[in-house]
């Protein structure tokens, strides 16, 4: 397989193989391609997350399980969201 890149990509390439991180051009695009293949696998799996959590709000709503809104609704959100991001971070 033959790959085409930018002279800055191959650029930055060489910089990482110079720098002693990697011992080849292929080692380095081999990487790279872990690298975006993970990417793409944490988006699928959050894309499937929020699908199951819109059909389970859905489907709440359908059976008339519905709260009027309440400000404090507000700040219990806002927690939720935070407490979340803080054990991702962790």
């Amino acid at each position: 397989m033959n790959v085409s890149l930018t002279t800055e990509m191959e650029e930055w390439v060489q910089r990482k193989v110079g720098s002693g991180l990697y011992t080849s051009a292929s080692e380095v695009v081999r990487e790279a391609l872990r690298a975006l293949h993970e990417r793409e696998t944490r988006k699928s799996s959050r894309l499937v997350n929020l699908r199951d959590a819109v059909a389970v709000g859905i489907e709440s709503a359908d059976s008339g399980d519905l709260h009027d809104w309440d400000h404090s609704m507000k700040e219990e959100i806002k927690q939720l969201g935070r407490s979340r991001r803080g054990s991702r971070v962790a």
